[in-house]
């Protein structure tokens, strides 16, 4: 296992020698990044005596290999772990800035990223902080939370970086997550359409796009490539996300689909498309106190697909308001799919936009599940599980 180690800094630098000293202990190759500030707390050196490898700290650095470190370390890495992740990293990792080695490793990575934040209670707890981490999660980076206790400037609150025993045991709930998904290709579908009506106004749905970031998301953790088909969403596609293809109405979608679709494995439609379309779009803003708006019924995707899919696996999403489980079981069968799942969004805290979902997954083979109200990427976790099992029914 070869692990990055970005250390930025703060007091808890400290304890940043023990993650490394016990994670060398456990076989790792622990290469370490340090920022200028870091190394005002803790020497290089001790770092190197630690993991008896060459620490690196600047861009620039003489008797450095002659590969372009902050790429050469991204790429050998099979995780990288920001521990202790400071207000100013975290912000800059959020903004995408890359103005030392840590934050261009950082950028250059395509391995599982966490970050185990550390600094005093009102710095972690500022709304400016708290929005970067919550960006950051929804990009796919994994956050070893802090713990609550005594702080280096004498205060009490949550803030302190977890114990390095805790972030190696992070660290192995990451890594150990199958990699069974390596070698298959996914196409997801997620977040909303919008169809013009004139000028400014536009007809769409509440879609926020994270159910499908999810499934992106965890997709990912298990090894396989994705592309991502994104409508309107109000988080942004996944971190490491292999191709984003953003659309707008139904039909761009559509278009998006079936050029994706042959060299996919598998194609998880999570996108709520819209049924209708104007059927004049007015370059103006319609005036006027009455108006009548034609509209026309858009492609079908999910039956489209399960006509030409051939021997891939189409996974639809149903979301209802009522007779969930029939109107599921209907789609299911008139779409061609080879698995539906369904969600009630009337339900208050599982609706679109929520951070939380409840579904129930009906399979073609008569095999079905319900899974309770949870957050999106603990859902997402229980649909990939049960997409993987379809190739062991086939």
């Amino acid at each position: 296992m070869n692990v990055l180690l970005g250390v930025s800094g703060g007091i808890a630098c400290y304890k940043s020698c023990a993650l490394a000293s016990e994670l060398t202990k456990r076989g790792a190759e622990v290469n370490v990044v340090m920022t200028e500030n870091a190394a005002k707390f803790v020497a290089p050196l001790t770092f190197a005596a630690l993991t008896r490898r060459h620490v690196y700290k600047g861009m620039f650095e003489d008797g450095a290999d002659e590969e372009i470190a902050h790429i050469a370390l991204a790429k050998a890495a099979d995780i990288f772990v920001v521990a202790p992740a400071t207000a100013n990293v975290i912000a800059k990792l959020a903004a995408g800035i890359a103005d030392d080695l840590l934050t261009s490793a950082a950028l250059a990575a395509r391995c599982p990223l966490v970050i185990c934040p550390a600094m005093n209670t009102n710095m972690y707890e500022n709304s400016a902080t708290q929005a970067n981490i919550a960006l950051l999660k929804a990009r796919g980076f994994a956050v070893c939370e802090p713990n609550t206790g005594r702080l280096a400037c004498g205060d009490s609150g949550r803030g302190r970086m977890a114990e390095p025993s805790q972030i190696v045991a992070f660290i192995d709930d990451i890594l150990s997550v199958s990699r069974e998904l390596c070698g298959k290709r996914f196409l997801v579908t997620a977040g909303g359409t919008t169809e013009n009506i004139d000028g400014v106004r536009f007809i769409t749905n509440c879609s926020s796009g994270k159910m499908g970031c999810a499934i992106v998301r965890e997709l990912k953790r298990r090894g396989a490539e994705v592309v991502l088909v994104a409508g309107a969403m109000s988080v942004d596609p996944p971190y490491g996300t292999d191709k984003v293809v953003r659309v707008q109405s139904a039909k761009e979608m559509f278009d998006a689909c079936m050029s994706e679709y042959e060299s996919c494995d598998c194609i998880v439609k999570a996108a709520a498309v819209g049924d209708y379309a104007p059927e004049k779009v007015y370059d103006n803003k319609i005036k006027g106190e009455k108006v009548t708006l034609r509209l026309k019924k858009n492609p079908d995707i999910a039956a489209a697909l399960g006509k030409v899919k051939g021997e891939r696996k189409l996974v639809i999403f149903c979301a209802e308001t009522q007779e969930l489980l029939s109107s599921a079981a209907k789609k299911l069968a008139d779409k061609g799919a080879d698995m539906v799942v369904a969600n009630d969004v009337s339900q208050p805290g599982i609706g679109f936009g929520s951070d939380n979902n409840a579904v129930t997954v009906i399979r073609r083979d008569g095999h079905s599940a319900e899974y309770p109200s949870a957050s999106k990427d603990k859902i997402a976790k229980e649909v990939v599980d049960e997409i993987t099992s379809l190739w062991s029914q086939a």
